[in-house]
C-alpha cells in the first residue's frame, strides 16, 4: 500500500489539472464582439440592414413582434438565406398572459406530389431547387398573423423598410458572389435571371452576370407585390375595418387574389404543382410549443414537424449525467455529448413529421424522462455506438408502435442516392453533403421593455430560387426535407398538404415564469447541435451570452441523416475545434473510435438575447461567423 498510495495520489493529480484546463479556455473565452446591452429593446438578426429595419419598428412605437417583423422582412428581401416565398418558425413569449406560442409558418407539398410522382422523375428524394422543389409560401401568412395578432403597427409601417430595400439597396459582397455563384442554375429560369442577373449577356458567357458588391440591387417585382398588400389593408381601413381586419386582407390578397394567381400561374408553366386551392387552403397555425425542464429551466420548441424536440431530448439523457465533473470538452463530455445528440437524432430521423397528419408522433414518449433513462443507459463509456435504432418511446405513453418492424429494420445511414445515376436523380441534388448538412438561413431574436420576446428561425426560397413570374416571390426548395420511402421515416412521407420535417428551429427558456434566454441559429442539421451547446454553456458553463453565441469550443457530429439532398450520414465523423480541445483529449476520442477532424472552428452562428432580471436589463449576443448583426437600446 505505501509503494501505490502516492501513485494514485500523482494520478489524481493528473485528473484535477487536465480538469481545470478542459474547463479554463470556456471561462477565460475572448470575444470577437462585444455583449449589446438594452434597457428598452433588443433587435439581432443575420444582416446588420435586416437589424436596422427592426431598430426602426421600436423607433416609431412597435414592440419585440413588430421588430423581429420587419427583419423577417427585411432579411428575405435580402435573400439572406431566404426568399418571400419560404417558410417561418417562431415563438413568441407573450407578457400579458404569460405563454409561450408557436408559430407554424411551413408550408405543404402541393396538389399531386406523392412518391409516385417523385420515382417516377428518376429521384429517391424530391428535388432540391426549382419549381418542384416547392411548398407553398409561407412567410408572407406569418408574419402577417404575427403582427396582427401580437404586434401594434400597421402592416404598411412593419413592411416599409422592406419595401424601400425592394426598390433598391446596395448588397453585401457575400450574396452579390453567391447569385453568380449560383448562375447555371439560375439562368434556366427567366424571372430569376432577370431579378438575380441583371448584366446577363448570353453572347459573352465569362462575363459576370449577378450584381457586384455595393452596386444597387433593384427588385421591381417584388416591392410592387409587397405594395399591394400595403394597398390592400389601406383599402379595408377606409372602409372602417379594423387593424386586423386590414391586415387579414392583405393576407387574403396574396393567398387567394391576385398575387396567388400570378403565382400558381407562373409556378405550372414551369412545370411546377401548385393549384389556387393549395394556396387558399394553406393556413398558418398557432399552436403551443413542447417543452422540458433542465434543471429548473423550461425549455420550449416547436413540435414535431421541425426538428426542435431533438434538443429536449438531448438534455432529457444529459441531465443523468455531472458534466461539470467532466471538464468542458474533456474527451469524457464530448464523448457524452456525442453519443446523446446521436441517440436523440436517430428518434428525429425515424419519427419527427407533421402532427397534423395520422398517426400521431410520440412526443409524449420522447420526451419522458423515464424515456431518456432508457436511452441513457445505451451510452458506452469507451467507444462511439454505431449500432443502435430509434428507440421505442411508445413504451412510455399510450397506445402500440404503429412501425415496429420498420423500427427494426431502420440503419443510420440511407440507401446511397448517388448509386442511382439517373438523370433526373443527378439534377435533383446539387449541393454535396456538407453545403446541405450545413445549409444556411438566418436567424432573428428581438425583445421590449414590456417583456414580449421573439426568436424565428425562417428558411427556404434563397439562391438559386425560382422567381414565379411577375411576382417577385422565389419559392421554398422545403420538399427535398420529405422522403419517399417510408422505411427512413414513416412520419414524414410526401403527400399533398403535408408539412416536411423541418431543421429550423428557434428556442425559448424560461425560469421561474419569466423569460431568460431567447436564441436561434442557421445552419441546416447543425442548428441543435449549436443551439445546445450554447444552452449548456450559459447553464453549465457560466459563459456570457457573447462567449456562448460564438461557441469557440462547439462540436459538430456527422452522425445523423442530413434533411437534405441525398440524406446521407457519416457515423463516427466528429468535428472538434483546435484552439478548445488538447492533443490528449483528441487521442482519446480517436482511440474510441472516433473520426476525429482538428478544425479552426466549427461552423456555429448563433444569436441569442439573454435577460438579466438583477439589472432589469437584457443581453444580446451575436456571432461573430458570417453578418450576424445586432442593434440595443
Amino acid at each position: 500500500m505505501s509503494i501505490r498510495k502516492p501513485f494514485r495520489v500523482r494520478a489524481l493529480a493528473v485528473i484535477l489539472i487536465t480538469a481545470v484546463l478542459a474547463i479554463a479556455p470556456a471561462l477565460a473565452q475572448n470575444t470577437a464582439k462585444p455583449i449589446l446591452h438594452g434597457k428598452h429593446w433588443v433587435a439581432v438578426t443575420g444582416k446588420p440592414l435586416g437589424a436596422t429595419a427592426g431598430a426602426k419598428m421600436f423607433e416609431r412605437g412597435g414592440n419585440a413582434v413588430d421588430a423581429a417583423a420587419a427583419m423577417l422582412a427585411a432579411t428575405a428581401t435580402m435573400w439572406d438565406t431566404l426568399g418571400w416565398g419560404g417558410e417561418t418558425q417562431a415563438l413568441i413569449y407573450n407578457p400579458e398572459t404569460g405563454e409561450v406560442i408557436g408559430v407554424n409558418g411551413v408550408g405543404v407539398a402541393p396538389t399531386g406530389a406523392t412518391p409516385e410522382f417523385f420515382r417516377d422523375q428518376g429521384m429517391l428524394y424530391p428535388p432540391e431547387y426549382g419549381p418542384l422543389a416547392a411548398v407553398t409560401p409561407g412567410t408572407p401568412g406569418s408574419l402577417m398573423v404575427m403582427v396582427a395578432e401580437y404586434g401594434k403597427l400597421s402592416l404598411a409601417e412593419v413592411l416599409a423598410p422592406a419595401i424601400e430595400m425592394a426598390e433598391g439597396y446596395p448588397i453585401e459582397k457575400a450574396q452579390a458572389d453567391n447569385m453568380e455563384r449560383r448562375r447555371e442554375v439560375i439562368e434556366q429560369w427567366p424571372s430569376s435571371r432577370e431579378v438575380f442577373l441583371p448584366h446577363y449577356d448570353p453572347e459573352n458567357p465569362d462575363q459576370r452576370a449577378a450584381p457586384r458588391e455595393g452596386e444597387v440591387f433593384v427588385q421591381e417585382d417584388l416591392a410592387n407585390t409587397l405594395k399591394k398588400l400595403v394597398e390592400a389593408e389601406q383599402q379595408a381601413l377606409d372602409e372602417g375595418k379594423s387593424r386586423k381586419e386590414a391586415i387579414q386582407a392583405a393576407y387574403d390578397r396574396f393567398y387567394t387574389g391576385d398575387i396567388a394567381e400570378e403565382i400558381v400561374s407562373a409556378t405550372r408553366e414551369a412545370g411546377g404543382l401548385f393549384t389556387l386551392e393549395d394556396l387558399a387552403e394553406w393556413e398558418v397555425k398557432l399552436e403551443e410549443p413542447v417543452t422540458t425542464d433542465y434543471r429548473g429551466i423550461d425549455v420550449y420548441k416547436l413540435t414535431t414537424w421541425t426538428q426542435g424536440p431533438v434538443m429536449l431530448q438531448a438534455l432529457n439523457i444529459l441531465e443523468g449525467f455531472d458534466l461539470k465533473a467532466m471538464g468542458h470538452n474533456s474527451a469524457r463530455y464530448i464523448h457524452t455529448l456525442y453519443q446523446a445528440m446521436n441517440l436523440a437524432f436517430a428518434d428525429r430521423d425515424f419519427y419527427y413529421g407533421d402532427p397534423y397528419f395520422p398517426p400521431e408522433e410520440p412526443i409524449e414518449g420522447l420526451l419522458s424522462k423515464d424515456y431518456a433513462a432508457e436511452r441513457r443507459k445505451l451510452i458506452p463509456e469507451d467507444q462511439n455506438l454505431t449500432e443502435y435504432l430509434p428507440g421505442n418511446p411508445y413504451q412510455f405513453q399510450a397506445g402500440d408502435n404503429p412501425y415496429e418492424e420498420l423500427r427494426q429494420n431502420w440503419q443510420i445511414v440511407p440507401p446511397d442516392a448517388e448509386a442511382e445515376g439517373e438523370e433526373g436523380f443527378q439534377q435533383a441534388h446539387l449541393m454535396d453533403f456538407e453545403e446541405g448538412f450545413r445549409a444556411g438561413t438566418t436567424a432573428i431574436q428581438a425583445a421590449d421593455a414590456d417583456g414580449w420576446v421573439v426568436s424565428i428561425t425562417p428558411s427556404g426560397g434563397w439562391v438559386p430560387a425560382f422567381i414565379a413570374g411577375e411576382s417577385g416571390i422565389g419559392l421554398s426548395q422545403r420538399m427535398q426535407s420529405f422522403v419517399l420511402d417510408e422505411a427512413l421515416n414513416p412520419y414524414n412521407v410526401v403527400a399533398p398538404g403535408k408539412r416536411p420535417r423541418v431543421t429550423l428551429t428557434p428556442s425559448m427558456a424560461l425560469k421561474d415564469g419569466k423569460p431568460l434566454m431567447a436564441f436561434s441559429v442557421q445552419g441546416g442539421d447543425t442548428q441543435d447541435q449549436n443551439l445546445l451547446q450554447f444552452f449548456l454553456g450559459m447553464v453549465e458553463w457560466d459563459m456570457n451570452v457573447q462567449q456562448a453565441a460564438e461557441g469557440l469550443g462547439n462540436i459538430m457530429s456527422y452522425q445523423m441523416q442530413s434533411s437534405f439532398g441525398a440524406h446521407q450520414a457519416e457515423p463516427g465523423r466528429l468535428e472538434v475545434p483546435k484552439e478548445m480541445t488538447t492533443p490528449y483529449t483528441r487521442a482519446a476520442l480517436s482511440k474510441m473510435g472516433y473520426d476525429v477532424e482538428v478544425v479552426e472552428r466549427v461552423y456555429n452562428p448563433t444569436q441569442a438575447i439573454w435577460f438579466d432580471w438583477d439589472n432589469g436589463t437584457m443581453q444580446g449576443g451575436a456571432s461573430d461567423q458570417g453578418e450576424d448583426y445586432g442593434i440595443a437600446w
